[in-house]
């Protein structure tokens, strides 16, 4: 494993001087010039940096420890499927950076525009055919530091993750009630009992982007291509589900057993029926789905392991989405 730079302080004056000057260097090295300020977005887990130049806009990433395996992963994702992400300009794996070319219009600009979900409908099977392009370095992934969230092993994450109190903020605002926390610890033997039945389907694990929704899709005249890759690891594929089909039931205000979500979910698991049953896939994919809240609740954790004030604001996102287990199981 390489060396991190760790919690980087985004407001030091060295500390900007550094990245600019790393980012005018990229530029000047495939020709294009830095036109004007660059136009910063902050978050706990990220700064983001919109670089005006003579040829359009570029982004410039800084993740924090949490995150930081994005910057090689975006630069794996387009090596092995080049078509399905945007090919950055460069990356610094040590130090999480990380500098992309513009993608042009999300999907969620696109549907704001034309509310088709056969937007979606054309754009799942291109993020399942990177999926299974990726699989075959699922370990490469991990040794690279992409977090491994495999049914194998997510089960003792989980009984990690509740023996940490100060994450889960039990008893505290917005954290765990002591009677949640109780049950949730009483769910561990079906919630490991259930993972193994996930690895025993046998669908390959590989890259899980954890936070799909139209926000994170670029649909453009090249395709869709899928970006804003810190909260993701490496897990059984279907778990991505979670976020997708609940952001498009949200989106469009559709009820949980509208058949145009099952739709979709089948567009998606499509590009695996040469290998399984359909029976077995939408299986699957139920137990991923179910299991999937442990995984968001841990990407959180990492996003927010920095010392920034901020992260209060969104800190109870850590807690809610492990209890949005047991409403999972209630359902």
């Amino acid at each position: 494993m390489t060396t991190i730079e760790r919690a980087p302080d985004w407001s030091d004056e060295q500390w900007q001087t550094r990245a600019r000057s790393w980012v005018d260097e990229q530029v000047t090295r495939v020709g294009r010039r830095v036109t004007g300020p660059v136009e910063p977005r902050v978050r706990p887990w990220s700064l983001v940096w919109r670089v005006p130049t003579d040829d359009g806009p570029v982004w410039f990433k800084a993740n924090n420890p949490g995150t930081v395996h994005e910057a090689v992963l975006i630069a794996t994702l387009a090596r092995l499927t080049p078509e399905r992400v945007l090919t950055p300009i460069a990356v610094d794996p040590q130090r999480g950076w990380s500098l992309l070319p513009d993608g042009g219009e999300s999907l969620r600009a696109l549907l704001g525009r034309d509310p088709d979900l056969t937007h979606w409908e054309r754009a799942l099977p291109g993020y399942a055919a990177l999926q299974l392009a990726t699989a075959p370095q699922a370990d490469e992934l991990i040794a690279l530091g992409v977090p491994d969230h495999r049914p194998e092993v997510l089960a003792d994450l989980f009984a990690d993750l509740l023996d940490d109190h100060a994450s889960l903020r039990i008893g505290a605002e917005g954290g765990l009630r002591p009677e949640v926390y109780g049950r949730l610890r009483a769910e561990l033997p079906s919630y490991t009992e259930r993972c193994r039945r996930l690895a025993d389907i046998g669908v390959p694990a590989t890259v899980q982007h954890d936070d799909l929704h139209d926000g994170n899709v670029f649909a453009g005249p090249d395709g869709y291509r899928f970006f804003d890759w810190g909260d993701a690891s490496v897990a059984h594929p279907f778990g991505t589900l979670l976020v997708t089909l609940r952001s498009i039931r949200f989106a469009s205000e559709l009820s949980a057993d509208d058949a145009r979500l099952a739709r979709l979910r089948d567009a998606y698991l499509e590009a695996w029926t040469d290998r399984y049953d359909r029976p077995t896939l939408v299986e699957a994919a139920d137990l991923a789905i179910s299991l999937g809240t442990v995984s968001r609740s841990l990407s959180w954790r990492r996003a927010l392991d920095t010392a920034d004030p901020a992260r209060a604001e969104y800190a109870d996102a850590v807690p809610g989405w492990l209890e949005e287990l047991l409403e999972s199981e209630a359902a």
